[in-house]
């Protein structure tokens, strides 16, 4: 599976690794065209603001909603998180609006906030070693999201068929089981089912 990840700003390189070790092929992807090779996107953390403008800029808003549109798997992570959500609290506008869910950046506070904690997701054996960093949190779902995983209650990974988000930085780890969980999702959505 050739999994995309989205390279205007952020961990790309990262991802890219993760990918890697999860058993798939990344790529990073920095023109719309390049949606077309790849069986799935990332969009990393970073700053929602910004990667939102660069998007609009380069042409990635209508082209992602046209990708998701067709069915294709993608993964938002932080700020790539904030830029999938179809509502923001706030003075944000929203990005992409693909998936049913309210988010609220920052909301584990500043820099000075972050931390690492293991968490238990749902479709993962054991928990996962997450970072948070200046997070966003999901303060809200619709019924066609299924929440993976809370943190004190509150949301912090959720899935919507094919699309899929987590506050954190699982690419800031050595635990790449998300990602593999991500590769799943591309294969599903190629019909070739489960690793």
């Amino acid at each position: 599976m050739k999994i995309g990840v989205l390279a205007l700003q952020g961990a790309v390189a990262e991802h890219i690794r993760s990918i890697e070790l999860a058993g798939g092929e990344g790529v990073a992807v920095k023109r719309t065209e390049q949606l077309e090779e790849i069986d799935g996107l990332i969009i990393p953390g970073g700053e929602s603001t910004t990667i939102g403008k660069l998007m609009r800029k380069y042409g990635f808003i209508e082209a992602v909603r046209g990708y998701a549109a067709a069915g294709k798997p993608v993964f938002g992570t932080c700020a790539g998180l904030i830029v999938l959500a179809e509502r923001l609290t706030g003075d944000e506008e929203p990005h992409l609006q693909l998936m049913d869910m309210t988010v609220a950046r920052n909301a584990f506070g500043r820099q000075r906030e972050s931390f690492e904690t293991d968490l238990p997701v749902k479709g993962i054996e054991s928990p996962l070693r997450a970072v948070f960093i200046r997070a966003p949190l999901i303060t809200e779902v619709g019924p066609d999201v299924e929440v993976l995983s809370v943190y004190k209650d509150e949301i912090v990974t959720a899935r919507q068929g094919h699309l899929l988000a987590a506050s954190y930085h699982p690419e800031l780890t050595d635990d790449y089981r998300l990602h593999g969980l991500f590769i799943d999702m591309a294969r599903e959505a190629a019909g070739q089912g489960q690793r």
